[in-house]
């Protein structure tokens, strides 16, 4: 009989959790102790919302510390190591899915699938053109089409002056969701984490209600929007949505 192996995981240390504003912004202490990354940085993030939702996952780990019930703080993490000594790559890499964007990529065939996607999609489209100046052309199949450097320019304006915490949860909305123009309608505030979750899965959508549920994939489903979700939270937590996380410098 094949038998499932466990993680291994730590055991909780601590009594108690705490939130102090430090020079530059807030840090999460367990015990008396600052909370650190898995590069030994101290974990001092920019909000206090923030930092009182990190702490929160902290609170709730019961004997063991598991990774994957602490979004937040794995998000934080992220955006003190790899983020910030690597800004300008991931503003770029961002920036790429401007010229792949999911939404400008449609079904050849059903027709029914096809509409489907313009339905839902082309609304946003047209946003990207009104507010943000950027007029993406669409084709159906998956084979490229080049998109102005204009267009890429005003889709990249929003978004590239963002602190490194708010560039982590964009970075998961983006990549996620494959579409950096209903990621940036998110910043925007222009549409929630059902919304982004719900457009962003139309073509999956399509082939379970054809073959059915396959039970892995669901499994895989679930897992990226559990982290899409937690990367809109973070977004109102640093109290970037709505507008709040354009053009700020770094």
């Amino acid at each position: 009989m094949r038998q499932t192996l466990k993680r291994s995981l730590p055991e909780r240390f601590w009594q108690s959790e705490s939130v102090h504003e430090v020079p530059g912004g807030w840090e999460i202490r367990l015990d008396d102790k600052p909370l650190r990354t898995p590069a030994k940085e101290r974990l001092v993030v920019p909000a206090e919302a923030f930092a009182r939702a990190i702490a929160e996952e902290w609170a709730a780990q019961t004997r063991h510390v598991d990774p994957e019930t602490m979004p937040l703080t794995r998000m934080a993490n992220s955006a003190i190591d790899k983020v910030a000594p690597n800004r300008a790559a991931v503003v770029e890499m961002l920036a790429e899915y401007g010229a792949n964007d999911l939404l400008c990529y449609r079904a050849e065939h059903p027709q029914a699938l096809h509409a489907r996607e313009a339905a839902a999609w082309d609304p946003w489209l047209d946003w990207a053109r009104t507010r943000l100046g950027a007029d993406l052309v669409t084709t159906r199949g998956i084979v490229p089409v080049d998109q102005s450097p204009e267009a890429l320019a005003a889709l990249r304006a929003p978004f590239e002056g963002l602190d490194p915490f708010a560039l982590a949860a964009f970075h998961d909305l983006v990549t996620i969701s494959g579409s950096l123009v209903l990621a940036l309608a998110v910043l925007a505030g222009e549409i929630d984490a059902d919304a982004l979750w719900r457009l962003s899965r139309i073509d999956e959508d399509w082939q379970e209600n054809q073959w059915g549920i396959d039970a892995e994939a669901a499994a895989g489903a679930a897992r990226k929007e559990a982290a899409l979700r937690a990367a809109v939270r973070a977004l109102e937590l640093l109290g970037r949505r709505g507008g709040g996380g354009s053009a700020r410098p770094v």
